[in-house]
C-alpha cells in the first residue's frame, strides 16, 4: 500500500516521515510496498512537468494545461485499490490535468501557481467539485502536479471516478511555483486554492464540461487548516460564481498556540516529528513576520548553519531528515524553547494570524472535523478546539474521532467517510 507520510502529506511508495526519520538515525532498513503503477495514454507525470512563465496572468487565468493521463474505470479501479485509498462503488473513467495558473504572493503580487485537475470522462455539464488540500511537504517536486505518486493526484482522481471535478492546488513555491512555501500561512493556502478552481473552471468548459460552482472542501494535516481558510474565503465572497457547498477537514493544526506547540514542547507528540514541522514553521514564518535576525538566535550549532539552506523547497526529503536532531530540544536554543512557551511580539502574530480559521467565523454549510486520538503528529487537541470555537459561533459541526491510531491511518479511515458523505450530499 501507498504510504502517507505523516503531515509530510505524500502518499508515494515510501517511508512514513517518522519511521524514515528513525531508520536514518538508527541506519535501519525498513520495507515498503512498492506504488502502484497507473497505465497511461498520455505521458507520465514527470515528462508531463509545466514550467512556470515569465508572464504575468490574472488571478484564476490559465497558464498552461498539460494532459497528464487518461484512465478507463479498470485503471482507476486497480490504482484506487493499491493505493488503499477507496473506491466509489461505481468506478468512471478519468482525465488527469496538470494546470499552472495565476494567482498572488502573501503581500498580493501577481504570480504564478500549480496544481492538478481531475475530470471524469463521461461529460457533464453539471460538476460539483471537490477540492483536496495536500498535507506538509518541504520539496517542491513532491508537489501533486509534480509527483504522480502523490496523495494530491490520487485523491482527485477518486472524487473524479465517482462524478466529481477532483481539484488539488499544489500552494504557492511548490510544484512549478516560484519562490519559497509559506508554510502554514492560511491566507496564501486560500488565494491560491480559489485561484485553482478559478482555473479548473476554465479548462473543464474548453472540454466541454461545467462546473457549477459548488465546492465540497476537504483536506489533511497542513491541508485540514489550508481547507478551513478555504471555506472561509469562499463564504466571505472571494469569488461570486465559488460557493461552498460543505467542509470535511482531517486531522489540521488549527490551533498552532493552544494545542500543537504545546504538544510538541511537551514530548506528547513525536519529537521526530515535532522537530521537522517545528524548523519548517519557523523557517517559514520568519521570512514573513522577521522574529529572529540571526539563524544563532533560534538553532544551537550546528543546525544554525543549516536549517534555511535545508528548508528552501529544493533539497529532497531524505537530506532534510538526514540534517536534523532528534527532537526540538536538541534544535533550539533555549532562549527561543522560552519564546515560544510564551511567545510575544511578532512571533505571536505569527501564531495568531494563522489560528483563526475556527475562530473568527460561523460556516453556513455543514462542517465535519475528522481526526485521530493517538495522532502523534498533529495534537487530537487541535481537533476539540476547532470543534468548540465553530460551535460557539453556532455552527453545525461535528468531530469524529477515528480511533487511536497514527496520523497517516487517520486520513486512511476519515477518506472513506468523507467520500461516502459528499456522494450523498452529490444526490440532493
Amino acid at each position: 500500500m501507498i504510504t502517507f507520510v505523516p503531515n509530510v502529506g505524500i502518499m508515494r511508495s515510501r517511508l512514513s516521515f517518522t519511521r524514515r526519520l528513525l531508520a536514518l538515525a538508527c541506519a535501519a532498513t525498513l520495507l515498503t510496498v512498492p506504488a502502484a503503477t497507473i497505465a497511461m495514454a498520455a505521458a507520465s507525470p514527470t515528462a508531463a512537468r509545466p514550467q512556470a512563465v515569465a508572464a504575468v496572468p490574472d488571478r484564476g487565468e490559465v497558464v498552461s494545461a498539460t494532459g497528464v493521463g487518461r484512465l478507463s474505470s479498470k485503471q482507476v479501479a486497480a490504482y484506487l485499490h493499491k493505493t488503499g485509498f477507496p473506491a466509489p462503488k461505481t468506478v468512471g473513467g478519468v482525465d488527469l490535468y496538470t494546470l499552472v495558473y495565476g494567482t498572488v504572493t502573501v503581500d498580493g503580487k501577481p504570480t504564478t501557481a500549480s496544481g492538478v485537475v481531475a475530470l471524469p470522462q463521461k461529460r457533464r455539464r453539471d460538476l460539483q467539485t471537490v477540492i483536496y488540500e495536500h498535507g506538509t511537504m518541504a520539496t517542491r517536486n513532491d508537489a501533486p502536479s509534480l509527483d504522480g505518486e502523490s496523495d494530491g493526484q490520487a485523491i482527485p482522481i477518486a472524487f473524479a471516478s465517482a462524478g466529481f471535478a477532483g481539484v488539488a492546488p499544489d500552494y504557492l513555491g511548490l510544484g512549478s511555483g516560484p519562490g519559497f512555501h509559506p508554510y502554514m500561512h492560511a491566507e496564501s493556502e486560500a488565494t491560491a486554492s480559489v485561484d485553482l478552481l478559478r482555473a479548473a473552471r476554465t479548462m473543464a468548459a474548453r472540454h466541454g464540461q461545467r462546473l457549477n460552482g459548488q465546492v465540497l472542501v476537504t483536506g489533511f494535516s497542513q491541508g485540514g487548516q489550508a481547507a478551513m481558510a478555504l471555506g472561509r474565503e469562499l463564504q466571505r465572497g472571494a469569488d461570486g460564481r465559488l460557493r461552498l457547498t460543505a467542509l470535511a477537514p482531517i486531522s489540521g493544526p488549527y490551533d498552532v498556540e493552544g494545542a500543537e506547540l504545546p504538544a510538541a514542547l511537551s514530548g506528547d507528540l513525536d519529537p521526530l516529528s515535532s522537530t521537522f514541522y517545528l524548523a519548517y514553521w519557523i523557517v517559514s514564518m520568519n521570512r514573513l513576520y522577521h522574529f529572529y535576525d540571526t539563524p544563532d538566535q533560534v538553532y544551537r550549532a550546528p543546525y544554525d548553519t543549516t536549517m534555511e539552506k535545508l528548508f528552501d523547497g529544493d533539497h529532497a526529503f531524505e537530506d532534510i531528515a538526514a540534517g536534523l536532531p532528534p527532537n526540538p530540544r536538541e534544535l533550539l536554543t533555549e532562549d527561543f524553547l522560552r519564546r515560544l512557551e510564551q511567545p510575544t511580539g511578532t512571533l505571536l502574530q505569527a501564531i495568531r494570524v494563522n489560528d483563526t480559521t475556527c475562530t473568527d467565523w460561523r460556516p453556513r454549510v455543514p462542517v465535519r472535523l475528522y481526526g485521530a486520538k493517538g495522532d502523534g503528529d498533529v495534537a487530537f487537541a487541535n481537533a476539540e478546539h476547532c470543534l468548540r470555537d465553530l460551535r460557539a459561533h453556532g455552527a453545525d459541526v461535528s468531530l469524529t474521532n477515528v480511533g487511536d491510531v497514527d496520523h497517516n491511518t487517520s486520513a486512511f479511515r476519515s477518506l472513506p467517510l468523507v467520500l461516502r458523505w459528499f456522494q450523498q450530499l452529490q444526490k440532493h
